[in-house]
């Protein structure tokens, strides 16, 4: 790996995107993304992933260099690469965190989106600003934006091109805690511990359903719980949080 640094503690697999000086996004980096989602899938040493930065950020956005490479088609393509990827990663069967610091704006914003919950330094700066350069956001952000937070302040972010503060992507409902900068990858870690401590099947069960929630397809979402319920119900794990449970001990969960 060129871009990223990855390894695995605690049933917890640590991303680390590493490309100075601002973890700009390159099509590279996406695609060695795309490499670490394929081996932590099916890793069953994996139940949680923890995405952050190194250095003063956690990705100030995409590369702006590359894009005077690209011609014609280039640019949908690398669009629909991104989304791709980023779309694999909202649908994921193990929970991905974003534990963002300092700024995390245009491509860098999007990734954070594409995970299930994002954690915030209280003065991480979050925000797409592409229309300060004539373009838009070009990896799902103008539709993940609004769902977050709702189209009017998605509006005001994207066309004022300002960014918000880690408490406000709280308030707004874009984060899910906002810390310290020193405490952030603690928390962080301490909540990933938690998530994986849950059984792997009623976690990706729960993971599936949320996607229904997502596309506002209620009815078609709730057969599915029925269905996933008692799929997860005859699992041996099942049987062990139960028992766990009348036994007055924690549960160990083998993922089966």
């Amino acid at each position: 790996m060129e871009y990223l640094k990855w390894s695995i503690e605690d049933k917890v697999a640590t991303i680390t995107i590493n490309r100075p000086p601002a973890n700009a996004l390159s099509s590279g980096l996406i695609n060695e993304l795309s490499t670490v989602l394929d081996e932590v899938e099916t890793n069953d040493e994996v139940r949680v992933l923890l995405i952050h930065g190194e250095g003063k950020f956690f990705s100030a956005g995409a590369d702006i260099k590359e894009f005077t490479t690209i011609e014609g088609n280039g640019f949908a393509n690398l669009s629909e690469n991104g989304q791709d990827v980023f779309e694999r990663m909202e649908t994921f069967p193990k929970p991905i965190i974003a534990a963002i610091h300092g700024a995390s704006l245009g491509g860098g914003l999007e990734l954070a989106m594409a995970c299930h919950i994002r954690l915030v330094t209280e003065n991480a700066k979050l925000g797409l600003p592409e229309l300060q350069l004539g373009l838009i956001p070009g990896f799902a952000g103008t539709q993940r934006l609004p769902r977050y937070i709702g189209t009017a302040r998605a509006a005001e972010m994207m066309i004022t091109s300002e960014p918000i503060t880690g408490l406000e992507a709280v308030q707004f409902g874009l984060a899910n805690h906002a810390y310290p900068d020193e405490a952030l990858l603690e928390n962080a870690y301490i909540l990933a511990k938690k998530m994986a401590a849950k059984s792997p099947i009623s976690v990706k069960a729960t993971l599936n359903l949320l996607n229904y929630a997502k596309t506002g397809q209620f009815h078609e979402g709730v057969k599915k719980e029925a269905q996933l319920f008692g799929e997860v119900f005859s699992s041996e794990d099942a049987k062990e949080g139960i028992t766990a449970f009348l036994e007055k001990r924690k549960p160990e969960f083998k993922g089966k």
